[in-house]
């Protein structure tokens, strides 16, 4: 797991591949990857959006907006976890994910950057 630690909230990835998959008509490899949300800070959180840059080695970086993350907005009091799953889909064999979540802290009422770490997405092919 590749993790980052930003102002006590440690965001760890793992990613797998899932096999081929056919995409509008097109082979693609499909790959999973579970994230895990630790706040590890003295005050409670919410993450409010997402950002990612979704790199693939055949495409251009593809960017992804949005509010809370797989329809949630989850808060986070000290030492609480969220974990969820998504995924992605890549022309190439290979590829890499990053971003940042925006967070609250309730307390202050300061909007947090939280980095996502970049990790790769790499089909067994690819690996080669």
């Amino acid at each position: 797991m590749t993790y980052e630690v930003t102002q006590g909230i440690k965001v760890s990835v793992k990613a797998r591949f899932e096999g081929k998959v056919v995409n509008q008509g097109m082979t693609c490899n499909a790959f999973s990857y579970l994230v895990k949300i630790e706040n590890k800070s003295e005050d409670t959180v919410q993450l409010k959006k997402r950002y990612w840059a979704i790199k693939d080695a055949l495409k251009e970086t593809e960017y992804v907006y949005g509010d809370g993350v797989v329809g949630k907005k989850p808060v986070l009091k000290p030492g609480e976890t969220h974990m969820y799953n998504s995924s992605c889909i890549l022309v190439g064999d290979f590829g890499e994910m990053g971003g940042y979540y925006e967070m609250v802290n309730f307390k202050t009422t300061e909007l947090i950057q939280v980095t996502i770490p970049n990790f790769k997405l790499v089909t067994p092919q690819g690996a080669n």
